[in-house]
């Protein structure tokens, strides 16, 4: 549930780099850079930019983000398409050492003798293996070719909504790899909110960096702090340690908010002669996984940093979905099916369910459509009005009147306006919320009794449940895979990127572009419009 903080609310923009694998132009990364604390620790962003992207939710955010393009320019969709792939070309370790040694990869599943430096020339391979994912290999971003800006869930480039292809890096294990697995050590760190599926992830990496060959595997415990904590030691990892990890929920490394500077991690890091780093974040902590990076970048420190995208409220750009998502919306269903029994037992009775989503209604309109037991559902894409003629409160006594119950499902990060804003910031920066399902609740019991009119409210707020559950099979398949491809990303020299799901393939991004923003419902799109129809309810404005 880490949420995107105000230091990086605009999109980080990185200067363009050339096209092709391996020759990359060795500027810094970040220029113009301002400095905030994110997690504790300083993160870097660029001065805000106007840039051109087609990964914004809506046509009308689209639309603004591209204002800098001529499309007068016959040449215009060419111009895009080049720097599209210089801001999703991933950073390499070349771009800092051009004479890095690559060798052939010790990840072939033909071949399974265990790794040690007994073979003649090091690392042989028995038999031609054809598993190996090209260095060319793309993915197509996006799959619909809109054909009018008001199509419902348009994202448009130009006002004529033009085709263009976007291809982002395609995940997997690659023949040349660019660490010795005798000479690796390698982290894992779990930052944030607990969330269905972190033993899943760290699980799958510990296996797969054995697969490799790699012996020395830590876990950094509690977060970030554990890097500079001096009462909390590295706890080894091993195949044998975290077999059966997933068998509940979790995180076998705790987890926490909050850390030392982004200088204190990578000393730690040196001193412990960590140069693989696994971050397992949302959006805040992998913004402190890229300053992280970046800091071993100017050190010159040959050193992966990789990202997996946690939260549970799916909130991530560009992605599918993201871990631990698929399990709660299951859960949810649990609350929201009890809920509907004490409301449809009780004599006109109402049952509201507090769901999780600070700043996108994902998990909230999902689950209100799993059930097909939701009246109203509200989310923070969507304002609402409490009161008045077309407000929720004369809605639910329409749904009491006309059927005799009513459930209402709400995200946390709903309907904020009709609560007293405070300055209060919890550890990670974020803005601590008010308790909107309170609101609702109070507000409901003050309406009927206004109105001289019965009414049963049951208020339930599942949130820390959904959270500490075990991993469902769906996100148990997401986090294996995302385990493995985190791993073989490191071993391809990858840094500063993180491993997602989009279009039902595993991709790299760089990490800038997927916490340029968080990720939220379009009230336009098909999926919200579904929901309504699901519902039934009306627009509360």
């Amino acid at each position: 549930m880490d949420s995107l903080s105000p230091v990086i609310g605009q999109r980080l923009t990185l200067p363009a780099r050339a096209s092709s694998y391996h020759h990359y132009d060795h500027r810094p990364l970040l220029s113009g850079t301002i400095c905030r604390r994110k997690f504790g620790i300083r993160v870097q962003a660029t001065e805000p930019k106007v840039v051109a992207s087609s990964s914004s939710s809506s046509a009308a955010t689209a639309a603004a983000a591209n204002r800098s393009i001529d499309f007068s320019d016959p040449e215009w969709k060419s111009k895009y398409q080049k720097d599209f792939e210089a801001r999703f070309n991933i950073p390499h370790l070349t771009d800092v050492f051009p004479d890095a040694v690559s060798y052939p990869s010790t990840f072939c599943l033909k071949m399974r003798t265990p790794v040690n430096e007994d073979f003649a020339g090091g690392y042989p391979s028995d038999e031609e293996w054809h598993g190996y994912i090209n260095n060319n290999d793309r993915v197509l971003l996006k799959v619909i070719r809109y054909s009018s800006p008001t199509s419902a869930g348009a994202e448009c480039i130009d006002p004529g909504c033009s085709w263009v292809e976007q291809w982002v890096h395609r995940a997997g294990p690659r023949e040349k790899i660019y660490f010795k697995p005798e000479d690796v050590k390698a982290a894992i760190v779990t930052c944030g909110g607990l969330c269905p599926g972190l033993n899943d992830v760290i699980r799958q990496i510990v296996i797969t960096l054995e697969i490799y060959g790699v012996k020395k595997i830590v876990g950094i415990p509690f977060g970030y702090r554990g890097f500079s904590d001096q009462d909390l030691g590295e706890m080894p990892l091993s195949r044998k340690v975290v077999q059966n990890i997933h068998l509940s929920g979790g995180s076998l490394l705790g987890v926490s908010r909050g850390g030392p500077t982004v200088s204190e991690i990578v000393d730690s890091m040196e001193e412990r002669g960590i140069n693989m780093l696994f971050v397992l974040g949302g959006n805040g902590t992998h913004a402190g996984a890229n300053a992280i990076h970046e800091e071993c970048r100017r050190r010159r420190l040959k050193v992966a940093v990789v990202g997996v995208p946690k939260t549970i409220d799916n909130d991530i750009m560009l992605m599918d979905k993201t871990f631990g998502f698929d399990t709660a919306v299951e859960e949810a269903q649990r609350a929201i099916n009890s809920a509907y029994i004490e409301a449809h037992s009780a004599y006109r009775g109402i049952g509201v369910v507090k769901l999780m989503g600070r700043s996108s209604g994902f998990i909230a309109m999902q689950a209100s459509l799993a059930s097909g037991q939701i009246d109203i559902c509200l989310i923070p894409e969507v304002p609402f009005n409490v009161h008045g003629p077309h407000g929720i409160l004369r809605h639910l006594k329409y749904v009491l009147d006309s059927k005799g119950s009513a459930v209402v499902c709400v995200a946390e990060g709903a309907g904020q306006n009709h609560l007293e804003k405070t300055n209060a910031t919890d550890a990670s920066g974020n803005i601590v919320l008010g308790d909107i399902g309170v609101l609702i609740q109070q507000e409901i019991k003050k309406y009927f009794k206004g109105i001289e009119a019965p009414a049963d409210v049951k208020y339930i707020d599942p949130t820390y449940m959904i959270r500490a559950c075990r991993a469902n099979a769906s996100d148990g398949i997401l986090c294996t895979v995302l385990g493995q491809n985190a791993v073989h990303g490191a071993f391809a020299g990858y840094s500063g990127i993180t491993v997602g799901i989009c279009n039902t393939h595993y991709v790299y991004f760089p990490i800038p572009e997927v916490i340029s923003q968080p990720r939220t419902v379009d009230p336009n799109s098909r999926m919200w419009h579904r929901c309504l129809t699901s519902t039934g309810q009306p627009d509360f404005l």
